[in-house]
């Protein structure tokens, strides 16, 4: 569960950035809110150049130069993975940077896809001053590696306060 700043798994609780706005209901693109809500993880994606071996029971995919995400609701391909290059705004997924050296891919508005309504909510790994996200969790690396390990393919992701 995410809920202000902090990540909870089982008895396990890691410090946490998200979204510029907060968490709330995420209503368009861009609005800097990680969305309230209860999600699953889709798959893993990571960079096999920095991480040498994951264990975890979700579906893995290495991040290659390659690979991008889509946030441009004019694109067929919005909210999904594309390959690179393309005319259309995306994320690069493989930076210099390492925030996306590990990604957990949450299944916010995937189905069905609604155009401008957001993409690209991940969990994934914090700047080292857990500097505000555009609406995704980032978590230290160290500590999203050891939570991925007991992941299993029906985990929930809760976001914010659930009853």
């Amino acid at each position: 569960m995410i809920n202000k700043k902090y990540l909870t798994f089982n008895n396990y609780k890691a410090k946490c950035a998200i979204g510029k706005r907060g968490i709330g209901l995420k209503k368009i693109e861009g609005d800097l809110i990680t969305p309230k809500g209860k999600y699953i993880i889709k798959y893993i994606l990571y960079r096999k150049d920095r991480i040498k071996k994951i264990q975890s029971k979700l579906k893995k995919i290495a991040i290659t130069k390659g690979m991008g995400w889509c946030d441009d609701p004019k694109s067929k391909d919005y909210n999904k993975l594309i390959k690179l290059p393309t005319n259309y705004n995306h994320e690069k997924l493989y930076r210099k940077e390492n925030i996306y050296d590990l990604v957990l891919v949450l299944n916010f508005n995937m189905k069905p896809i609604v155009k401008k309504k957001g993409s690209a909510i991940f969990i994934h790994i914090a700047k080292k001053n857990y500097k505000k996200t555009e609406g995704c969790v980032a978590i230290n690396k160290i500590k999203l590696l050891k939570i991925i390990k007991k992941l299993k393919n029906n985990t929930k992701v809760l976001i914010g306060n659930q009853k």
